[in-house]
């Protein structure tokens, strides 16, 4: 596509809009960049932008933003905001930053979506991809944005791209030849006006224009995802851990196997993933099918499982002391991630939970915690809301701080137990982003003596 001369305004002004920037640049279209947050807080983008003479505003989005041929949006912009409803009445057409990258990209496109398990897959199936001969690059919600490695690609190779539902939000010709849908669970519903079929109509977008020539793979185990596959022309592989399956990867007596139309053969044992539980065996098999598709020896595929050591931030073992373990989950945005953490331990657990609520419903991790869980630190701006829920079930003390409460549990601790930091919240209210928090809470643990 040719936008040499078009006005493009650019929503948002961190890494994806940053990158968004720089490509519209470099075709030579005539990029404006708006972002609400204060100058202070864009230091970065403001030298870049005036280093590369990129046309910028902070702290406002002023009537300048209107003035464009389309507007590219990052996908930390809600997608009700002020500035994106106006455009929409303006009948102005926006775009995910995503589906805009993906006009340039010559690679085929593996797009990786889900509530959970979507950083594990996207660096499973990057790893597996590169270790198999290919030339794979991990982008979107991980790493490095899509607009920025665009060029870096050619049409064999590969880009593997960990899409939230926020970049689905504004798709029109986004067309992966592999889609994942790994699980749809209620999530941020604060963005989606606490309404589930929305976002799972954001979900479903990965597919939107996909055909008979691309493939689709989906958890046959979740009705919400099942659900989606039913309309697509695209051809369908499911995935499955309790049921086998015509077309597609299951696991049966501990091990995985694929299938195609009636054609069954064990590819790998469970015991080849080096990163271990039922979830990471479920995040295995779409990469499975893939693979398999790609004609990738099962050798190879059982050689790339067990050298993946798994992502940071994802029940990430920090370090033990005097007997007590401590691990980062902070990737645990959600209560359903939560479920998997604290089934992941059979330890005694102190858990810290909290942060900036998404319309959490502790319901579903209730049971686990009464059987788990010695006791709570509750922090955050949603440490009132974990306080009330808890607090008669578990020992649940509020405090101000991540180091606090590392702190405290290496006081409180018993032997032979376990720290995790598992959220179910995101991190805006106090970090920059779960990383910023995840990093926080390791050197916390790393500074104890």
């Amino acid at each position: 596509m040719n936008i040499e001369g078009k006005k493009i305004s650019i929503i948002g002004a961190v890494k994806s809009g940053i990158a968004a920037a720089r490509l519209a640049k470099k075709l030579n279209a005539i990029p404006f960049v708006s972002d609400s947050s204060s100058e202070s807080k864009l230091a970065n983008a403001k030298q870049i932008f005036e280093n590369e003479e990129i046309n910028y505003e902070f702290g406002f989005h002023s009537d300048k933003v209107f003035d464009c041929d389309f507007i590219v949006t990052s996908p930390g912009v809600p997608t009700n905001s002020e500035v994106l409803s106006k455009a929409i009445q303006k009948g102005i057409k926006i775009y995910s930053e995503i589906e805009f990258a993906s006009w340039f990209c010559k690679a085929h496109i593996i797009s990786i979506t889900g509530t959970n398990g979507k950083t594990t897959t996207t660096a499973l199936m990057n790893h597996t991809l590169n270790n198999c001969g290919f030339k794979s690059i991990s982008a979107g919600n991980i790493g490095k944005p899509f607009s920025e490695i665009v060029f870096d690609l050619t049409e064999n190779d590969f880009v593997v791209l960990e899409t939230s539902s926020f970049q689905l939000d504004f798709i029109e010709n986004f067309k992966p030849k592999f889609s994942i849908i790994l699980n749809i669970t209620p999530d941020h519903l604060d963005r989606y006006e606490n309404n589930f079929s929305k976002y799972i109509a954001s979900k479903i977008n990965i597919v939107k224009n996909q055909n008979e020539d691309d493939f689709f793979i989906y958890n046959a185990d979740d009705l919400n995802t099942y659900s989606t596959m039913k309309n697509s022309r695209v051809q369908k592989l499911g995935f499955s851990t309790k049921k086998e399956i015509s077309v597609g990867a299951f696991l049966k007596n501990n091990d995985l196997h694929f299938a195609w139309f009636g054609k069954v053969s064990k590819v790998a044992s469970a015991n080849d993933l080096f990163i271990k539980g039922e979830h990471n065996i479920a995040n295995a098999l779409p990469v499975l099918a893939i693979s398999k598709l790609l004609n990738i020896p099962n050798q190879k595929i059982r050689e790339s499982f067990s050298s993946f050591k798994g992502v940071e931030h994802r029940i990430e073992f920090v370090r033990e002391l005097n007997g007590v373990e401590f691990y980062n989950d902070s990737k645990a945005t959600n209560v359903d991630s939560v479920v998997v953490a604290l089934k992941s331990f059979s330890k005694p657990i102190y858990l810290i939970l909290g942060g900036k609520d998404k319309g959490n419903n502790y319901d579903d991790i209730k049971e686990l915690v009464k059987k788990h869980v010695v006791k709570i630190y509750a922090i955050g701006s949603s440490a009132q809301k974990v306080y009330d829920y808890f607090h008669s079930l578990v020992e649940t003390e509020i405090k101000n701080s991540l180091e606090e409460c590392v702190e405290t549990a290496r006081k409180e601790a018993k032997q032979n137990s376990v720290v995790l930091l598992s959220p179910a919240c995101a991190s805006f209210d106090m970090f920059d982003n779960y990383e910023h928090r995840g990093k926080v809470f390791k050197e916390a643990v790393n500074n104890l003596i």
